[in-house]
């Protein structure tokens, strides 16, 4: 997918239902340029900050399913929210940040808008977010429930102890076992020990 300046009535394909004419405010209340952009593995979306002439500028993956897309978008936005208010004084995903987005999060959780399971999950870590959604492993599983299904794909930790995978660049990797919050595994064909978050997607190899 090509990255593309979106008009906002194209955001409704991305958005949940329901959802639009909220989101709709924000963008147009604070000028957002925003964009839709192919998929990018190591961030989901991503916020620039007003200055100079320029708009605030948000780029969100346009790969994600509706329910992931919307609450990325909010992660954003929770950024921009925070520089209105603070500018560059506090850090990124400091207090100030952790309250933008718990605050816009209840906003469309009032909504009911999110299935039960993704609410919860939600609702579990609202008080103290974590600075990426990927980094919630609980949420990051829900979510992936949505996603419109991969052929073969499935998580680290739905690999049997001991058996091997496949990642993207094409590396085989063995599963060994969990260490608090991430799973240890070898590489085959350097022996090198990395460690996997347990919702990495990956394609099992026999």
């Amino acid at each position: 997918m090509p990255n593309q300046s979106s008009p906002l009535e194209g955001l409704k394909k991305y958005l949940p239902a329901n959802t639009f004419d909220e989101v709709e405010q924000y963008l147009v209340q604070y000028k957002v340029h925003l964009t839709i952009t192919k998929q990018r593995k190591s961030i989901l979306g991503n916020y620039i900050n007003s200055h100079a002439n320029n708009n605030h500028r948000i780029s969100i993956n346009g790969n994600l399913n509706s329910y992931a897309f919307l609450i990325t978008l909010l992660h954003e936005l929770a950024h921009l929210l925070t520089f209105e208010k603070f500018g560059n004084k506090v850090l990124a995903h400091g207090k100030e940040w952790k309250s933008a987005f718990s605050s816009i999060l209840v906003q469309f959780l009032q909504k009911n808008i999110f299935p039960k399971d993704i609410a919860q999950a939600l609702l579990h870590n609202i008080k103290n977010p974590a600075a990426s959604s990927c980094a919630d492993v609980a949420l990051t599983r829900v979510l992936h429930q949505y996603d419109e299904k991969k052929v073969g794909i499935v998580l680290v930790e739905n690999i049997a102890p001991n058996g091997n995978f496949i990642i993207d660049d094409g590396r085989v990797f063995k599963k060994m076992q969990l260490l608090r919050k991430r799973i240890k595994c070898m590489e085959v064909a350097t022996g090198k020990i990395y460690l996997f978050s347990p919702v990495f997607e990956v394609l099992p190899f026999n």
